[in-house]
């Protein structure tokens, strides 16, 4: 049993981060043996593919994190999908867990190297404490609210950058639902004209990470959910970004388009966003 710490009734967030740090890293350990050795791969509709890796990453964390705090809600990505939730209600108590166990499904089981496990803690409604890990390139982003951004435990900040033209941006794209994938190439054919270069590295989770380190000048994706996003968000604004939804407002987690920048880039890039919008 490992239950939260407090003094003087107050959560002492530091002791629960590190705590979530090894359900992380074990996590890791599943994610990094089953690596390049996978026997079942299947296509979940509308969410890609899922495979004995996310699965047993999921269910390893999730157990662990229980031991933290056995009243707060669990919401997991293999989880979701198993009972078919669609909808995401607020939260019934104080906690809430936020995981993908495997964000970059298609990444890993390709052996592509970009893949991470993506945690979020929401508490009373604002994410809280968030862990971003990234097992191959052994990168691993923290964020406590209020407390700045981590990356391996060296401060990161969003880039300073002022124009499109000088800005590298990052996207995804989903096909199964043809008009936001027609929308999301009109916005990509628009900026791709104008701003340095656009990456698409195939992990939400990891994307967001590269905007909150100032390598990604700007982000925007529709059609994610809140395992994508939740721990993403908090380290852009922990380092000093700005994180929206489509309407240009502040964004939630279960908001499903997202754009993250760094304070001016991200004015021009909602500009274009909004001037191709259905």
């Amino acid at each position: 049993m490992v239950p939260v710490s407090s003094k003087n009734g107050q959560i002492i967030w530091t002791e629960v981060l590190k705590k979530a740090l090894k359900a992380v890293r074990l996590g890791r350990q599943s994610l990094l043996a089953h690596y390049g050795r996978l026997q079942n791969v299947e296509i979940k509709e509308m969410a890609g593919l899922v495979s004995e890796a996310d699965k047993e990453s999921e269910k390893i964390i999730s157990q662990y994190l229980k031991l933290i705090h056995p009243n707060w809600e669990f919401l997991g990505e293999e989880d979701s999908f198993m009972k078919g939730q669609e909808s995401f209600p607020p939260s019934k108590s104080k906690g809430r867990w936020i995981l993908d166990p495997l964000d970059g499904t298609t990444n890993y089981i390709h052996q592509f190297p970009i893949f991470c496990i993506s945690l979020a803690l929401e508490y009373e409604g604002l994410l809280q404490l968030a862990i971003i890990d990234a097992p191959l390139l052994n990168e691993t982003y923290t964020a406590i609210r209020g407390q700045g951004a981590y990356l391996n435990g060296k401060k990161i900040q969003v880039s300073q950058t002022e124009t499109l033209q000088d800005s590298l941006l990052a996207t995804g794209f989903f096909a199964d639902n043809k008009p936001a994938l027609d929308e999301q190439l009109r916005v990509f054919s628009e900026l791709v004209k104008e701003c340095r270069g656009i990456r698409r590295a195939g992990a939400a989770a990891y994307d967001l990470c590269m905007v909150a380190k100032g390598s990604f000048d700007g982000f925007w994706e529709p059609n994610l959910k809140p395992w994508d996003v939740a721990a993403g968000q908090l380290l852009v604004e922990e380092a000093g970004g700005i994180v929206l939804n489509k309407m240009g407002e502040q964004h939630s987690p279960y908001d499903q388009y997202i754009m993250a920048s760094n304070q001016v880039v991200s004015r021009l890039l909602m500009s274009k966003i909004k001037s191709q919008a259905n």
